[in-house]
């Protein structure tokens, strides 16, 4: 099956992708879409996913689901499988952020609920891939939804910054099982990406409220867009992707690498003008 006059790099193939309510799941699935794919998009917002899913450019297919959920992500696969035919893309996208409480105040049913969806979520989603793709005699890629906070340190957000570390480690395991079999598996670190991920922290710092600030430290200055990340995704799943995998790409306008504790780092400043009049090119002098 092809969609109607789809000539994209998907064309014909079938994505999957979790957490596609709404910002970075919605933002690839509507991606995917406009680039020939048939797309099943999962989300545990009903009318979010259903919205999304109606907006597409193409054939879609909207479940509710959690990713949490063994028996969830079965049937989620099950009526992809129903409906399509196959699965050839996993966009493994779904996460919740989980407390902002510090470390002494963390409850174990918080902690543990951040990594079920996180954690046990991509850990199941990536095992339904790799049986989906030996019952069908195929290989595919998969891309996971890291985090800035899967690379670096922070003690707020400790679960999911916990949860994140463990998502690398289901790519990095899963790519080398997959290479052989000719399934790629990769991952994307967004950083300061305003999303409704946030959007129940507003009054928290390092929350929604404060994100916008904190963007104008980027070495870009500025916060990215779901959109952005999802090119990133994009690419990761397409064949100009081919000879990429276990890889984790960073979508963050380079803030992973920032050395805060230099002066041109910024060192946590939140006035960056003088490190960026320090920045512009001056003209070598002629002799």
């Amino acid at each position: 099956m092809t969609p109607p006059g789809a000539t994209g790099r998907f064309t014909g193939r079938v994505a999957l992708v979790t957490g596609a309510g709404s910002g970075i799941g919605a933002a690839t699935a509507t991606r995917l879409s406009a680039e020939g794919a048939f797309v099943v998009l999962t989300d545990v917002d009903t009318d979010a996913v259903t919205t999304v899913a109606t907006a597409l450019p193409g054939p879609a297919l909207a479940i509710t689901a959690d990713v949490a959920s063994e028996e969830d992500t079965d049937r989620v696969i099950a009526a992809a499988v129903e409906r399509f035919g196959r699965i050839d893309l996993h966009h493994l996208n779904a996460g919740i952020v989980g407390t902002f409480d510090r470390l002494p105040d963390i409850s174990l049913a918080d902690f543990d609920r951040v990594v079920a969806v996180n954690l046990r979520g991509a850990f199941l989603g990536v095992r339904a891939a790799f049986r989906q793709y030996a019952a069908q005699g195929s290989g595919g890629a998969i891309c996971l939804t890291a985090s800035i906070a899967s690379l670096r340190g922070s003690h707020d957000l400790l679960p999911y910054q916990s949860s994140k570390h463990g998502v690398l480690g289901v790519m990095r395991g899963a790519a080398m099982y997959g290479g052989p079999q000719g399934v790629r598996v990769n991952a994307v670190a967004p950083g300061l990406v305003p999303t409704g991920l946030f959007a129940g922290a507003t009054d928290a710092s390092g929350g929604a409220d404060d994100m916008r600030q904190r963007g104008t430290t980027v070495p870009q200055r500025r916060t990215g867009t779901p959109e952005e990340v999802a090119g990133a995704v994009a690419f990761l799943l397409s064949e100009d992707a081919s000879y990429v995998n276990g890889e984790v790409l960073s979508v963050d306008g380079g803030s992973a690498w920032v050395s805060s504790v230099r002066p041109g780092g910024g060192a946590g400043a939140w006035n960056t003008s003088t490190i960026d009049d320090a920045a512009r090119v001056i003209p070598f002098p002629r002799q």
